[in-house]
């Protein structure tokens, strides 16, 4: 069959069954033929395996017959044996060896077409042995009088110099005078740094009329342009000079091009990235981002998303400039396309700051609302960051949190309920305004785990609050001490409380016999019946409160008292999260040494030996703890963590966070830093002081914060690994 009538059988094919018989069949005519040696239908048969091949069927015994068409005097024989080489063969292919001839040999040939079909080929799929030999040849050719040749010339030795750097200096001399070539297609090989030239050349592009053989969309040849911006960008990074030799023909490129069309607005993000990227003038970088801006106001989704991308990356070092662009980032919040929705998130969150907290959380709340849920959990997590940043007040505070709590409690991180606990506490003048809005946010409506979870605690703490009325923020609500305690019951019984949620619940109805006066026995009624419950996390808490009705009730009311006021540490301000007889509750960081223990200022910590270990790696951050002893109190142990990390751009903000169980004692000093610089250039430290009295087995739960890239970063991690010699 010729080559159009097997594409138009093969077209015919109703399975893909049936087209694998055509397939076979054919392949095994073509062998056939290969074998008989049949120089008349080669060509013919190459160019039908070469269609078989761009279907996915294996052609690679079609190679050696590449080469024999390649050594071919004819053209058309020619034609399709290079094709078929730079298709089916690849630099790890022996016949490499036989085709260095062929090509040297056709980079010498008397036709032009020739020497244009073995330029291709070489700079296809040469290697790197290929290039060195043939490398001398592709220079002679760039220097040629000839300009279609000079043009495949300079393609093909960008492919060289990939493949062998060192032969760059052999092609120096003949690039730089492409660019003093009216042919546009030359200049595009040239890699010296001639910024003046690269000047010269875009500046008579713009200001060029019109050229037929150049123009598209009314602009003159935009995909040289947009290769010169591009190197501009090269080398005006990190050089004063020759970003201040670019600024000004930057400038006129950013305000010259037309953006109707969207060959303007390529050439026009390619100016804002190369603006972006050299050491710009401020009033040069003000004008990029209003180029963005606009872009965001564009039809074209794509145009939009790049223009969201380019606003993150410059977001930290042009903040103001990007801020007057908020409301139209915000709008874009709306956008269906979700790629655009999440990049507007993550630089809406980049945008907050103490002057427009309450603005932006007010249209990232509604966001969070709306939103689809694989957004919910990384708008939580932004908002509860953004709000303890910045919070105007505590009342503003609680009430974010709680309003994120009931739009998107079952997709907020673990570290939620003990954080606004913590919050919650530490506001004593909002505790009875606090415990009435909970109240009220759980009536009816179990569905929200971690608002029922915070409202179980805060009932159970200030449910004295709550019955007297004693309200000043709003209108007080009358509740009587068995309506509480019938939410809390409803709480235990729902389907759809979890365990943890169950554990909360008993824990306030207990803590409540200790606030209410009149509901005492039933609240004993209640904790007898959970002594028998099938959930034994359940039963546990309910058998150990039973113990307190019954052998220790003169303890019950000291053991069950008001948490009091979580002091933070004023070195790192973290707050510890510890597991308290099951239930998470935050505690203040030991700040005071232990009764046993020296001064924790006075201690000498010596070096033993323990192996370091890794504690964290995710996302090109590295965090590793090495060891050591105080020779004062062996039982007090120093953890130093240090964090590095590989990216390309540096960690800010950065807090390390940290909690122990009950049984051990913690503190954190201040850390050497709060950025992590990029590409491991420098490190943070942290000095963890662990004081282990009963010598158990040591288990850590850390907690990192950090802004990269513009977007507001949070992890949670268990360290399991501590070698036995640490804490023992």
């Amino acid at each position: 069959l010729v080559p159009k009538i097997l594409i138009r059988t093969i077209r015919t094919a109703r399975t893909q069954a049936e087209e694998r018989e055509m397939i076979q069949k054919e392949c095994a005519a073509i062998r056939s033929s290969f074998r008989e040696e049949d120089n008349t239908y080669r060509c013919r048969n190459v160019a039908k395996l070469l269609y078989m091949h761009m279907l996915g069927y294996p052609a690679h015994f079609g190679q050696l017959e590449c080469l024999k068409l390649i050594a071919s005097q004819k053209f058309t024989d020619k034609r399709i044996g290079y094709l078929g080489a730079m298709l089916l063969l690849d630099e790890r292919q022996d016949v490499h060896l036989l085709m260095t001839n062929c090509i040297k040999n056709d980079l010498n040939h008397s036709t032009q077409y020739v020497q244009g079909l073995a330029l291709c080929t070489l700079g296809c799929m040469g290697s790197s042995e290929m290039c060195r030999d043939l490398a001398g040849e592709v220079e002679k050719l760039l220097k040629t009088s000839n300009s279609y040749l000079r043009k495949k010339a300079a393609l093909c030795a960008v492919h060289v110099i990939r493949k062998v750097p060192e032969l760059m200096e052999m092609f120096l001399p003949a690039t730089k005078n492409l660019l003093n070539e009216k042919n546009h297609g030359n200049g595009e090989g040239e890699r010296e740094q001639l910024v003046p030239q690269l000047v010269r050349i875009l500046k008579n592009l713009i200001m060029s009329g019109y050229s037929p053989e150049h123009d598209v969309s009314g602009i003159s040849d935009p995909f040289l342009q947009v290769r010169i911006l591009r190197l501009l960008r090269i080398l005006g990074r990190n050089d004063d000079d020759s970003s201040e030799a670019m600024n000004d023909i930057l400038a006129q490129v950013a305000t010259n091009t037309e953006t109707s069309k969207n060959v303007g607005n390529a050439i026009l993000y390619e100016t804002v990235l190369t603006i972006m990227d050299i050491k710009s003038e401020s009033g040069l970088r003000v004008l990029a981002i209003n180029i963005l801006g606009r872009f965001l106001l564009n039809n074209d989704k794509n145009i939009r998303y790049v223009a969201l991308t380019s606003l993150l990356k410059t977001v930290q070092t042009d903040h103001n400039a990007v801020q007057r662009h908020r409301s139209t980032i915000v709008d874009c919040l709306k956008d269906l396309d979700v790629s655009i929705k999440r990049r507007a998130m993550e630089l809406s969150f980049a945008l907050v700051n103490g002057n427009n907290i309450r603005g932006m959380m007010k249209e990232l709340l509604y966001f969070l609302d709306s939103c689809e849920p694989e957004f919910k959990a990384d708008c939580a997590s932004g908002i509860f960051l953004a709000a303890e940043k910045y919070a105007p007040s505590k009342r503003w505070h609680i009430d974010t949190i709680m309003r994120v709590l009931t739009t998107a409690g079952s997709y907020v991180r673990d570290d939620a309920v003990p954080n606004l606990i913590q919050l919650i506490t530490n506001s004593v003048e909002m505790h009875a305004y606090t415990v009435q809005r909970l109240y009220k946010a759980i009536l009816g409506d179990y569905s929200q785990q971690p608002l029922v979870q915070v409202a179980a605690w805060c009932i159970g703490e200030y449910g004295d609050l709550l019955v007297s009325g004693q309200c000043e923020e709003e209108e007080p609500i009358q509740v009587t001490e068995d309506e509480v305690l019938d939410i809390l019951e409803s709480v235990l019984i729902s389907n759809m409380s979890t365990s943890v949620t169950r554990g909360y619940a008993l824990t306030a109805i207990m803590k409540l016999s200790t606030r209410f006066t009149c509901t005492v026995n039933r609240i004993k009624k209640v904790v007898s019946i959970y002594g028998s419950s099938i959930d034994v996390e359940l039963q546990q808490r309910a058998v150990e409160y039973n113990a307190l009705f019954k052998k220790y009730d003169h303890m019950r009311s000291a053991l069950l008292e008001r948490m009091p006021v979580m002091e933070k540490v004023t070195t790192n301000g973290p707050t510890e999260i510890v597991q308290t007889n099951g239930e998470t509750e935050p505690a203040p960081l030991e700040t005071k040494p232990p009764p046993s223990g020296p001064q924790p200022t006075s201690q000498v910590l010596i070096p033993f030996s323990i192996p370091s270990i890794t504690a964290y790696s995710k996302n090109g951050l590295k965090i590793e703890f090495t060891f050591e002893r105080s020779n004062t109190n062996p039982q007090c142990h120093s953890d130093n963590d240090t964090g590095l990390h590989s990216t390309e751009l540096d960690m800010t903000d950065f807090v390390f966070q940290a909690a122990v169980p009950k049984t051990f004692q913690l503190q954190l000093l201040s850390p050497s830093s709060s950025i992590v610089p990029a590409f491991n250039t420098g490190t943070i430290t942290q000095v963890i002081k662990v004081l282990n009295p009963q010598k158990q087995q040591l288990r850590m739960r850390i907690k990192l914060t950090y802004n990269h890239k513009g977007s507001a970063m949070q992890d949670l991690a268990e360290v399991n690994n501590f070698p036995p010699q640490s804490w023992q």
